[in-house]
């Protein structure tokens, strides 16, 4: 019953640790940073304080960024930090907590406003229109929420601005036969996939695909073609197995060997009529497309 709320504890937990270090690096000459080793310090320091009935282990961003900026480069100024606040909880409790929260509001005003980098800023907005969203909606959120609601969200509009680019990006597009035109070349259709055929583009390209009417081959060229998922191979398998209910005969050119094994599993080499209709080479599928549309004219 616990292991879902602990796994979201030490999640938080783990971005929140790697935003103060990214907020250090960014603000000083500290270097750069290690994560996996940020990590494992931070997973031994909370089961060091589970054991003595503690909370948790985290960074926090505010308190490294006025560390830094007041010349904690060290682990020595963690130490400090740790000693020094030790000691004001236990000796100077009550004087603390008669500090009017006005007052450390305005603490907490100045060290936000110089943990802002405008030149940052100004290059983010200006760059693209889905970065600009993407920081607009963290900051907001930053504010209206908190930081690691805000960096949760930040996270998922990314990955969808992401994937909606990629999506755009990959296409099917229609060539011309290689060399000199023959007589029957226009029942021919050869189609080249690049990009990325996955869940957020396989429709358009069985949409555009399976509309052709008129031919009696189509070649498929996906020597182009960079990254195939299950659901793009079953589009593909889906393709091939309507046109040939149509009647119309599908070569596949050029899977490539990393996607070979995905096709096989998910049925695109099992759709085509024969198996010796999967080529390596354009020239020669489309030689054979040629053969066959001489032998199909031949026939009629």
């Amino acid at each position: 019953a616990l292991a879902l709320p602990a796994a979201t504890v030490a999640a938080l937990a783990a971005i929140e640790s790697l935003l103060s270090a990214r907020v250090a690096a960014s603000i000083s000459d500290t270097g750069p940073y290690d994560a996996d080793r940020e990590l494992v310090g931070q997973g031994l320091a909370s089961i060091a304080s589970a054991l003595f009935g503690g909370m948790p282990a985290t960074g926090a961003i505010a308190r490294t960024a006025v560390n830094v900026r007041t010349g904690g480069r060290t682990r020595l100024a963690a130490i400090v930090h740790a000693v020094l606040l030790a000691s004001i909880v236990a000796v100077g409790a009550s004087v603390v907590a008669s500090i009017p929260l006005a007052a450390l509001a305005g603490v907490l005003m100045v060290t936000a406003t110089r943990m802002i980098s405008l030149a940052t800023v100004r290059s983010v907005v200006g760059s693209t229109r889905a970065d600009a969203i993407v920081f607009v909606a963290t900051a907001v959120i930053t504010v209206s929420v908190d930081l690691i609601t805000a960096v949760l969200v930040g996270i998922a509009v990314t990955a969808f601005l992401a994937l909606r680019a990629l999506a755009r990006s990959s296409g099917v597009h229609r060539e011309e036969l290689p060399g000199p035109a023959e007589a029957g070349d226009e029942r021919v259709a050869l189609f080249r996939l690049e990009g990325a055929l996955f869940f957020g583009a396989a429709e358009r390209m069985l949409e555009r695909v399976g509309a052709m009417r008129d031919v009696d081959v189509v070649i498929i060229r996906m020597s182009q073609l960079q990254i195939l998922d299950a659901t793009g191979a079953q589009v593909i398998t889906e393709l091939v197995q309507a046109l040939e209910r149509r009647g119309v005969t599908v070569l596949v050119k050029g899977i490539q060997a990393r996607h070979l094994e995905l096709a096989r599993r998910v049925g695109v080499i099992d759709s085509l009529r024969h198996r010796n209709h999967l080529f390596d080479e354009l020239p020669s599928a489309v030689a054979h497309a040629r053969s066959h549309v001489r032998r199909a004219s031949a026939a009629m």
